[in-house]
């Protein structure tokens, strides 16, 4: 979201007086700094294999597709990425917990054996409503995230009585790795408040951060801001998270002002979704100037698959046309490059 005026230096200076509000465990500033001075500097893309339209498709036993992830973390890897950010589902491990979280046990041994280390992300906000265990649909010609669901859904959410069932999965899920050094950080919600949710994701996003607290894991958490005018949702997400992750889409001297305000909280950012080339943010003109600042930097997309994000949120292609410009991803799902300018800038800025 583009905000221009001084709207929206109130609405982020609004989050700094929320955030005496912190739950007890927060890691201080101190021992958040030092976490992130242990690693290197944090690059990478938001992960899903081409061959599946969503979480449910990734994660579920009869189209989990290690073989397919093995070669695209590859390519990865081969940029010098070492840092994906991976959605997971409560469906599919409602349906199968133990072989879920076996299932993500093989993708970290997988992620591992390339340099990488993972966010695994809980709950959604964003795209279709409602998700089911299942064969999944196949992608609608031309538009973004088409079978995308969000976790646990909607009115699903909003409902109180479905989050003791919701509880039992995170903590079953972070306590199982909460000492693993594949992991590098639990993003708990992305996006509360999207496709129209508003504040009716604040108790559930409220929760999460209870529940994960009480995982006592060695992991961060974090839920990341990306709208600016959602005061509460904000609020909650500030005074909670270890480590600040935000999202931005936006020219590079917006996305700068996010910076400078964000930087008052005084701890380590990452960026966890950012790049929209029709957007004017782009490898170029974004990646080096994180680099620069040292935050951390995850754009959105590896490889064109079914997600069909090459095509921008708003522009559907109805045929299924290839774009005059890939919105999202990097490879075509063969292993070629989309624009080799880009993957020579990735791999000098990670010194490969």
């Amino acid at each position: 979201m583009r905000i221009k005026n001084i709207a929206f230096a109130i609405a982020l200076m609004a989050i700094s007086l929320h955030v005496s509000a912190q739950s007890s465990g927060r890691w201080s500033a101190e021992k958040a700094k030092q976490w992130y001075a242990q690693h290197p500097w944090i690059n990478g893309a938001n992960f899903i294999p081409s061959t599946a339209i969503n979480q449910l498709e990734m994660w579920q036993a009869d189209t989990f597709d290690p073989k397919t992830i093995d070669r695209e973390l590859g390519w990865a890897g081969g940029l010098g990425f070492n840092t994906m950010r991976v959605y997971l589902h409560s469906l599919a491990y409602k349906q199968d917990p133990k072989g879920f979280k076996d299932r993500m046990g093989q993708y970290l041994t997988i992620a591992n054996k390339h340099g990488i280390k993972t966010i695994f992300v809980f709950f959604d906000d964003c795209w279709n409503k409602m998700g089911f265990i299942g064969k999944q649909p196949a992608p609608q010609p031309g538009i973004h995230n088409s079978g995308w669901v969000q976790d646990p859904g909607d009115p699903a959410s909003k409902d109180p009585a479905n989050f003791p069932e919701l509880e039992i999965y995170v903590k079953d899920v972070m306590t199982h790795f909460a000492k693993d050094k594949r992991v590098l950080l639990w993003d708990l919600y992305n996006e509360p408040g999207n496709s129209g949710k508003l504040d009716s994701s604040l108790p559930l996003l409220t929760k999460v951060f209870e529940w994960a607290r009480a995982a006592n894991t060695d992991q961060p958490i974090s839920a990341g801001l990306w709208r600016w005018d959602f005061e509460k949702l904000n609020a909650v997400q500030i005074a909670n998270s270890d480590v600040i992750t935000y999202h931005n889409y936006e020219a590079p001297e917006w996305h700068k002002r996010v910076l400078q305000l964000l930087k008052t909280h005084d701890r380590p950012l990452i960026c966890t979704e950012y790049m929209a080339r029709t957007k004017n943010s782009t490898f170029a003109n974004t990646m080096p100037m994180l680099k620069d600042q040292k935050i951390g930097a995850i754009n959105w997309g590896l490889v064109a698959g079914k997600t069909n994000t090459i095509y921008a949120w708003d522009t559907p292609i109805k045929d299924g046309g290839q774009p005059t410009d890939w919105f999202h991803d990097i490879f075509w799902p063969d292993g070629r490059i989309y624009r080799t300018a880009e993957t020579d800038l990735i791999k000098k800025l990670n010194n490969k």
